[in-house]
């Protein structure tokens, strides 16, 4: 097929957008009029940026409201549309995009538009040019695809063809079996677009919340398999409005466009088993058995009381490095990493983040695969000096700039622990902490849908649907992306509100990153119990949640007693039970949970904002606290 991406889905100048479109490796872009009109030159100043960036335009869009127009205003459409075509020819542009008309005085009649069609087709067929017609969901007498191709199909023009809009078709849950009837050389044009799930009127839905595929709940993979009985290898390219898309970085979400592209049709391709043109081989997604390490960037006085509270925390420094101040503490099958070097990748994060989560280590079943794969997605390899006995281990940078390893068990990189480290054993009883259970990350709220992207396409994961969190600064959302099998699990924090925990962390820590990490426990009470005689201060939780969980569940009294005197957050879901707890922060923005499921799928969010208050609160108390000193 042959890719592409419209200008509105980036924000930007036009020269600028062109440029983060070239830079993603798209070689063909639709111009939005809007683009065009805003820009401080001619159209033929167009073609020749459009072409020194390395594309051609393929559809100059919308022509809007003209089908089914009573005179005189039918006269005026067409001469519109002469003028689009003077346009387009200064601009090197020979398809026109036709929406089909929101007018109140158009009239409705397939047979009507028809003739209106075959009229503008014909004199764009004497300009060497086409047009493509489009069901908008909200079209005021053709809002369906199917009523779209009669209308093309009885214009019966060579000049005139079909636009099929995943949008516009999925959102009003038009069966696609018609699509398999339509002849590909009839489909000059393919729009594609992913959206949440949300019950609102098409057009609010059209205009903010489209996102590109892979990003939302639309069925996508249906509407390509209809398409694909067609035939169909033309012009593919994704439209889409998005109030996020508008916030973030140009080059990123072109970045993302051609990434959820690439994820979109190799799913295609391996449902079929047949290669698709311009679209090279990719390895299957990295199967993630579980998270080998989370290395930590601190300086020496950082990590001084950070190893003491690990040391409270059950954990035992398990190793050193042998030629870095590297330190490996362990519990369970949770391996902590602690960098202190003066020089390299670990002391250029923490100079710009402070203490911070700088890396995260995943061990998948094929290494090699999964770095081959996320090149091939447009992630971005890193690679620093490797000394004497040590791996290179493959790795791609993550969120805020930290890096995500990969190891695995078929080669030497599962024995990083034996070739990188040498053993020493000291510390504490072990606590009860058996596995990461789930890393929570902040980001900025427009660039939740990028890291959805890149988590979905590389590894073997699905999202949970959003959810939204109430913190005492304002709304912050939230979604997951995990494994079946629960070995990966990460959840995405973002707000718009920068008085939120999420956004203040972001300041904190100067950008996005790891916030918290959750721990597994068989026996969260019991670990509780150590953790507090070890010296773990917990979060305090109100007495007023345990007089509430009292009042509104069948547990036993005895049992939230326990929970009461040991700060322990509850949730049930059926026969599934959650239990939570919480470190205090650490330099007032990182912090440790620690869970235990008992055939629990979710992450407490009913707790989250009790949580969120209590964290607030201990905060506040400790800023007045220090204005009084």
């Amino acid at each position: 097929m042959k890719t592409a991406i419209a200008t509105v889905c980036l924000s930007g100048t036009l020269d600028a957008k062109l440029e983060a479109i070239a830079q993603a490796g798209f070689k063909r872009v639709e111009l939005f009029e809007n683009d065009l009109l805003s820009f401080n030159g001619s159209p033929a100043d167009v073609r020749r940026m459009i072409a020194d960036t390395g594309l051609s335009c393929i559809t100059f869009q919308p022509f809007r409201d003209f089908e089914g127009m009573p005179d005189p205003k039918r006269g005026r459409a067409l001469a519109r549309a002469e003028r689009k075509f003077d346009v387009m020819e200064a601009l090197g542009c020979d398809l026109l995009l036709v929406c089909s008309n929101v007018d109140p005085d158009s009239q409705g009649g397939i047979d009507r538009a028809a003739a209106d069609l075959r009229e503008l087709a014909e004199r764009a067929h004497r300009r060497g040019m086409r047009v493509a017609f489009e069901a908008l969901a909200w079209g005021r007498h053709i809002n369906d695809y199917r009523d779209a191709w009669e209308a093309v199909r009885r214009a019966d023009h060579p000049a005139v063809g079909l636009v099929l809009d995943s949008f516009h078709i999925l959102a009003r849950g038009t069966d696609l079996a018609a699509i398999h009837a339509i002849p590909r050389d009839r489909i000059f044009l393919v729009q594609v677009a992913d959206a949440p799930r949300l019950d609102m009127d098409y057009l609010s839905w059209s205009r903010h919340f489209r996102s590109f595929p892979g990003q939302g709940d639309l069925p996508l993979d249906a509407f390509m398999d209809a398409l694909d009985a067609t035939g169909f290898d033309g012009l593919f390219s994704l439209e889409v409005f998005n109030d996020q898309f508008r916030g973030g970085l140009t080059r990123q979400v072109a970045i993302d466009g051609h990434r959820s592209l690439v994820y979109l049709l190799d799913r295609l391709r391996n449902r079929t088993h047949r290669p698709i043109a311009g679209l090279p081989p990719l390895p299957p997604r990295a199967r993630c058995l579980g998270v080998e390490f989370i290395e930590f960037a601190m300086d020496d006085h950082a990590a001084l009381p950070f190893e003491r509270m690990l040391l409270g925390l059950g954990f035992r420094r398990a190793g050193e490095h042998i030629s870095k101040a590297v330190t490996r503490w362990c519990q369970g099958n949770i391996n902590l990493v602690v960098n202190r070097e003066k020089e390299g990748f670990a002391h250029s994060y923490n100079i710009t983040h402070g203490s911070a989560v700088c890396a995260i280590g995943l061990r998948v079943d094929d290494a090699a695969a999964a770095l081959d794969r996320a090149q091939l997605l447009f992630d971005t390899p890193f690679r620093q000096a490797v000394g004497p006995g040590e791996l290179e281990i493959p790795a791609v940078r993550g969120l805020g700039g930290s890096l995500i390893y990969f190891v695995d068990p078929k080669s030497d990189l599962g024995r990083v622990w034996d070739i990188e480290f040498r053993p020493v054993s000291a510390g504490a009883p072990e606590a009860g902490l058996k596995s990461v259970d789930h890393i929570a990350q902040s980001m900025l709220h427009s660039e939740m849908l990028s890291w959805l992207l890149f988590y979905s396409s590389l590894f073997d994961v699905s999202k949970t649907a959003e959810q939204d969190v109430l913190d005492p600064g304002g709304l912050v959302k939230s979604q997951v992306v995990q494994s079946p099998d629960g070995n990966l699990r990460v959840v995405l924090n973002g707000s718009q509100s920068n008085r939120t925990q999420s956004s203040r962390f972001l300041s904190e820590a100067f950008g996005s990153g790891v916030q918290h990490i959750a721990f597994a426990s068989d026996d969260l009470v019991a670990t509780v119990k150590r953790l507090q005689a070890n010296g773990v201060k917990l979060l305090p939780v109100p007495e007023n949640y345990y007089d509430d969980l009292e009042a509104k569940t069948d547990l036993a009294p005895e049992l939230i007693n326990a929970f009461r005197a040991n700060n322990i957050l509850y949730d049930r879901d059926g026969n599934a039970e959650y239990l939570q707890a919480y470190s205090l922060t650490i330099e007032d923005r990182f912090f440790f949970e620690i869970v235990e499921r008992r055939g629990y799928q979710g992450y407490g969010a009913v707790n989250a904002p009790v949580r969120l208050a209590a964290q607030t609160r201990l905060s506040s108390d400790e800023s007045w606290a220090g204005s009084r000193l």
